[in-house]
């Protein structure tokens, strides 16, 4: 079916999906670029909808906040993604109107543009927390997990609202195959948690070599009971990170084992998808195998090449699209299962 003869409520759901993408990698910028602290107050900017520039504004803007100069670079960044964020929260909005004006159309779902709507709401208060609790690791992990949730779920009701993928196809039993998609989209989020909690704790260089942390050192001294405290001091400014050499580096190689056993898991997953009789399926597979060899590639260079800033960020927008790939699989394997869902 031809994207402009689905019905409008499946067209903004996928266009949703496109520009919720859109701010994950310019909330991943914003954050790599240490912007994160860019505007001191929420949801504006030193008090003003937008960055201080006139001299009367910077005057104002030095008087209410005397400790937070005015960095108008990172302003902008942080401002930016505000105005992108803002933007998709009314789009989810539209769609959650949309949805309940079709409420009378058989197949019509109404919970999930429901819990979108809610799912936004709560990114804001995050969005807020980031910066009053001055970019504390864990509001921020949270932060990234509830922005690549946010994709995730108007990617599935892309799908189960427009059949995407549509076919008469008829898919063949796979026991074993569904509950390893299941177990595979799992995974997948809990090594975004990582890399979120990589990212937050400043821990990306904490190893700067491949496959060993250092040269001649392949397992370096680690702090474990301090790399995963979750709930970190009040009051305290996280931007840089705080935690001690060690704790980053056991932090750096526990996503690097997560990064083999997700490599291992889908490869297998890939590979069992690539043999099913559905040549659906074995196109799927086919993607999730490059999208996994991508994000690998990405992650060994942000070590070897010391993290630059346009490889950080595609890393951050791969793993995106690592969790879309799982999301699809796992619709096309359980769409009887889906059916029952409201």
């Amino acid at each position: 079916m031809d994207i402009l003869q689905r019905p409008l409520v499946v067209r903004v759901a996928q266009w949703s999906t496109y520009f919720a993408l859109l701010v994950l990698m310019l909330g991943a910028y914003t954050r790599l670029s240490d912007a994160g602290l860019g505007c001191p107050d929420w949801p504006g900017c030193y008090g003003q909808l937008d960055v201080p520039e006139s001299t009367e504004e910077l005057k104002r803007a030095g008087e209410a906040f005397p400790d937070q100069p005015v960095e108008a670079e990172k302003a902008w960044k942080e401002m930016l993604h505000r105005y992108f964020a803002g933007t998709l929260g009314l789009l989810i909005l539209s769609l959650a109107i949309l949805s309940w004006r079709r409420r009378a159309v058989p197949g019509q779902r109404l919970l999930l543009p429901a819990g979108l709507l809610l799912l936004v709401c709560f990114q804001a208060l995050l969005g807020m927390w980031t910066v009053t609790l001055l970019v504390q690791p864990a509001v921020v992990t949270a932060h990234l997990l509830g922005g690549m949730f946010t994709t995730a779920l108007l990617w599935w009701y892309a799908l189960r609202q427009g059949d995407l993928f549509h076919t008469a196809e008829a898919l063949p039993p796979m026991w074993l195959m569904r509950r390893a998609a299941v177990g595979g989209l799992l995974l997948v989020v809990m090594q975004i948690a990582l890399g979120g909690w990589t990212s937050t704790n400043y821990a990306a260089l904490a190893c700067i070599d491949f496959p060993g942390c250092y040269p001649g050192n392949r397992w370096p001294a680690m702090d474990f009971n301090a790399a995963f405290i979750i709930f970190s001091e009040l009051g305290v400014n996280y931007e840089g990170g705080r935690l001690n050499a060690d704790a980053r580096t056991a932090i750096h190689m526990v996503h690097r084992l997560g990064a083999v056993l997700l490599l291992l898991y889908l490869g297998g997953l890939a590979g069992g998808l690539m043999r099913s009789d559905s040549p659906l399926l074995r196109g799927i597979g086919k993607l999730l195998l490059l999208v996994l060899w991508i994000q690998l590639g990405l992650g060994v260079s942000n070590v070897l090449f010391s993290l630059p800033l346009w490889v950080a960020v595609a890393h951050n927008g791969v793993a995106a699209l690592l969790l879309l790939t799982l999301v699809t699989v796992n619709h096309l394997l359980n769409r009887e299962i889906e059916e029952a869902l409201p």
